[in-house]
């Protein structure tokens, strides 16, 4: 199959490189990225360790039939990513959404017309400089229902990359948003990694408390302990990981804030229910963007 995989960072690089494997892949990334794979290819590290000779470049010039888009740039460019591509999108052509996050998929399903399906990705990845990406672990994907996530997740197990149908993407979202709500804002304010969050279980369970109130409003019925302990194993898993966000405020880039806890202050205003402490934490990343 024709693969795009449009934005290739951290994620985005490691799932092209797999893909590349059995089908015909085209990373989209910046030129730095871009140049280095060109020339001396992407070279993986960690889980696996291999260099992927790959196709990559700064810009999608056309897509052919029945090509599958992946879109793993960060939650806040994906709507400019789709916008610049989408007069050459196909009705045949697939996009999978692969972000973090509440909400990615609506803003892109408002400008194509084409099937555009979510996925859950559990892979663990730093972008360590152009050309070289280190994979803490490849995880599994985990694709909503829809008349092509079958033929999806086929592609996806042929090259290696675990990925199954789940008809319950949205435990799924929310789970992956809860770990990432605590995980993502905290290390990025404590510049550490993410085992060290193990250090602050109270400050956790009050995070949790509120995530779960609003999920819960959501048609979710989760258990704060249980969620809390699912967390802290997510966290002790990951331990050595460097969080997207945490990277993202190193570099001086924008987060993802606005998608993650920013999104539950925002249902948490709709419910009418008070989350104080999500509230701070999208005020400090806001302050750390802006130094």
């Amino acid at each position: 199959m024709k693969v795009i995989i449009l934005g290739a960072g951290g994620i985005g690089s490691l799932v092209g490189a797999l893909l590349s494997r059995n089908n015909g892949v085209l990373l989209i990334g910046r030129k730095a990225h871009v140049d280095e794979i060109n020339q001396n290819g992407l070279r993986i590290s960690g889980s696996i360790t291999k260099n992927f000779k790959i196709e990559a470049s700064t810009e999608v010039e056309e897509i052919e039939d029945n090509s599958l888009i992946v879109l793993s740039t960060k939650a806040t460019n994906g709507e400019e990513a789709i916008n610049n591509i989408k007069n050459k999108i196909k009705k045949n052509n697939i996009i999978l959404c692969l972000q973090n996050g509440l909400g990615s998929e609506d803003i892109v399903k408002n400008i194509v017309d084409c099937t555009v399906i979510r996925g859950v990705i559990t892979a663990g990845t730093t972008f360590l400089e152009p050309g070289k990406i280190i994979c803490s672990n490849i995880g599994s994907i985990y694709l909503e229902k829809s008349d092509v996530s079958e033929k999806i997740s086929g592609i996806f197990n042929k090259s290696d990359l675990p990925a199954e149908v789940d008809e319950n993407i949205k435990d799924r979202i929310w789970k992956k948003l809860i770990a990432n709500c605590v995980m993502n804002p905290l290390t990025a304010v404590f510049k550490v990694k993410n085992g060290d969050l193990s250090k602050t279980p109270n400050l956790i369970k009050s995070i949790v408390h509120e995530l779960v109130l609003v999920a819960n409003k959501e048609g979710l019925n989760y258990n704060e302990t249980e969620t809390f302990n699912n967390v802290i194993n997510i966290i002790k898993a990951s331990a050595e990981n460097k969080s997207s966000m945490l990277q993202d405020i190193l570099k001086r880039k924008k987060t993802e804030i606005d998608f993650l806890n920013g999104k539950v202050v925002k249902l948490a205003e709709k419910y009418k229910i008070d989350v104080p402490i999500n509230k701070t934490l999208v005020n400090m990343i806001n302050f750390l963007e802006i130094q």
